[in-house]
């Protein structure tokens, strides 16, 4: 369920409600008269995430995200007994349609990169660094956790999607700066290990199991970044908060990028075209699935019945 407040022009308000008033899933409709200042009422409802769509699309038609202001507001619990879930008959429920204005919200959401989105990813390289250096998959786990470069890719998606170059430039430059920083400061670290002579003896004999998983792309990492896209793209879409999770620790996008500057610090030069190879294939592949899959989707639920897709 979610709550809506409209800013509506006075002479506006009537027709607005007369609209809101047949559209299927509209509850709760109610007008605050000269609420706002010049001259303007403010229209609050209640509306079903499947019938979402039309009712924004109503909205938008009333040029009133131009000229008024329109807030959405999830609504964590509704106290009421005709809201109950029926009985269950059967083990598989049909999907509700996305309700696209708050998918896109999500993603611009994370589509701010202020200084502490590339401390992050910094930080997350530098974990990533010791993860390489010590064989410890657990620490690659956490790097990957940590990093937020996916939302600057799920953004680019977007931007592609809908044609925004703005919001593809700004992504793509986030992760070149944001991933050239991660780079840089590895392999400083990388520098400073190896002159205190602290590098595990392991990893200088060439026992590096993790490297090597990271810096020798293969067909399994195309797949994987394939899967991780598809997944990333439904869990915004359904708003399935663990499963995105699971694309953040899926994707070699850290991992590699921490490679690169280890793999630098100690001269081997044949490990840094590998990880870097790895983290622009993951890249890419995730941009491509990203902006495929928000395309496919907007397209399938647009031709669903009742369903109200927009483009």
């Amino acid at each position: 369920m979610l709550h809506v407040r409209v800013a509506s022009p006075a002479d506006r308000t009537g027709q607005l409600v007369e609209k809101l008033a047949a559209q299927h899933g509209v509850r709760n409709l109610v007008v605050l008269a000269k609420a706002r200042r010049p001259d303007g009422d403010v229209v609050q409802f209640d509306v079903r995430d499947g019938a979402a769509n039309p009712v924004f699309e109503t909205l938008r038609g009333q040029g009133l995200d131009r000229e008024g202001l329109i807030s959405v507001e999830r609504v964590d619990a509704v106290l009421d007994q005709g809201t109950a879930a029926p009985t269950r008959t059967r083990y598989l429920t049909p999907e509700v349609a996305p309700v696209w204005e708050m998918v896109e919200a999500t993603i611009r959401a994370g589509a701010d990169y202020p200084p502490s989105f590339f401390i992050l990813l910094t930080i997350a390289g530098l974990i990533g660094a010791a993860g390489i250096l010590t064989n410890s998959q657990i620490l690659i786990v956490g790097a990957m956790v940590v990093g937020p470069e996916y939302n600057a890719i799920i953004a680019v998606a977007l931007g592609l999607s809908k044609k925004e170059r703005g919001t593809v430039r700004s992504g793509l430059l986030a992760l070149f700066w944001g991933f050239l920083a991660a780079v840089v400061m590895t392999l400083a670290f990388g520098l400073v290990i190896r002159g205190l002579g602290a590098t595990p003896t392991k990893y200088l004999v060439g026992v590096r199991p993790v490297a090597d998983l990271i810096n020798t792309p293969n067909l399994f990492s195309v797949v994987v970044a394939v899967l991780a896209g598809i997944v990333g793209v439904v869990s915004l879409t359904e708003f399935r908060a663990n499963a995105l999770i699971g694309v953040f620790i899926s994707v070699t996008t850290i991992p590699a990028a921490a490679s690169i500057g280890v793999s630098v610090a100690y001269g081997s030069w044949h490990e840094a075209r590998g990880s870097l190879f790895q983290l622009l294939l993951n890249v890419v592949i995730l941009i491509a699935v990203g902006a495929a899959g928000l395309r496919a989707q907007r397209a399938i639920w647009r031709r669903a019945p009742g369903s109200g897709g927009v483009t």
